[in-house]
């Protein structure tokens, strides 16, 4: 089946069109866009610049995806915004795309959910199955992981780190990096490590033994003694043959340009690295 496409809509014919798509009134389509088989835009949609849009995906009125990022270093170069299959992109949302400075590309990957008016900053990567809250604030050249949870209106400082299994609870201000399965909460710019995912890891099929053993470990690394460096070097040899945990201790080594995210009651927060 053809493209459905209603009079109103203004649909450059380079745009290249999958099947069964459907576009809805007074929607703007720009000569670079690219939508893949089942993509439905809703109505007042405008995509511009070198943007794609997944199998499947849903945008709902008065999105605007591929306009140029709001960066003033922005000077035109070619750059892109990549979004996944099987995606809900819900009223008033913004997805800006990359820069020269960030790899020219924004990337968002598939099953995501970006509920009203939240945002996503030019040069950030997007993992898959993620969800967005209303108005949540993601700044530029971020990363967040796979199954990521955060609550509305929160906001995340650029260039933070956001580990697979996390969760940021909402109005959180978040300007460090947030471990895998952990969760965030704070207010203002204040946001700390609360403890771990523990809702968000039952309800993705993980057993009472992982639960347990990533409890375990998370005291460990944020207890009060010795650095976060020795801290992550002893949970590694106590956990030597654990994943999950492998997995935190990794992200934690591999570093970025924000610190580690820490309980409150944590006094040592030096990178580990």
């Amino acid at each position: 089946m053809s493209a459905k496409i209603h009079p109103s809509a203004v649909v450059d014919p380079t745009a290249i069109l999958g099947r069964d798509v459907i576009i809805g009134p007074f929607c703007v389509v720009g000569p670079e866009v690219v939508l893949g088989d089942g993509v439905e835009l809703k109505s007042h949609v405008a995509l511009a610049g070198k943007t794609s849009l997944g199998t499947g995906t849903r945008v709902f009125p008065f999105a605007s995806l591929g306009h140029e990022p709001q960066d003033l270093k922005f000077k035109g170069e070619p750059s892109r915004l990549e979004i996944g299959a099987h995606c809900t992109i819900r009223e008033g949302v913004t997805m800006n795309p990359g820069t020269e400075g960030g790899g020219l590309l924004t990337k968002v990957g598939d099953h995501c959910t970006f509920l009203a008016y939240s945002h996503v900053a030019h040069d950030c990567i997007v993992g898959n199955h993620v969800i967005f809250s209303n108005n949540v604030m993601l700044a530029g050249h971020c990363r967040v992981g796979d199954y990521v949870i955060i609550g509305g209106g929160a906001g995340v400082h650029q260039f933070v780190r956001i580990g697979d299994h996390a969760f940021v609870g909402a109005m959180s201000g978040v300007g460090n990096d947030i471990i895998p399965y952990g969760m965030a909460v704070g207010e203002q710019r204040a946001a700390h490590l609360s403890g771990l995912n523990i809702i968000g890891l039952k309800r993705r099929g993980f057993n009472l033994e992982q639960v347990h053993d990533l409890r375990r470990a998370y005291r460990l690394l944020f207890a009060p003694e010795g650095t976060l460096k020795e801290r992550v070097e002893d949970v590694a040899t106590e956990f030597e043959a654990h994943p999950l945990i492998h997995e935190v201790l990794d992200f934690i080594r591999a570093g970025g340009d924000r610190s580690i995210c820490t309980p409150r009651e944590t006094r040592s927060t030096e990178p580990a690295s």
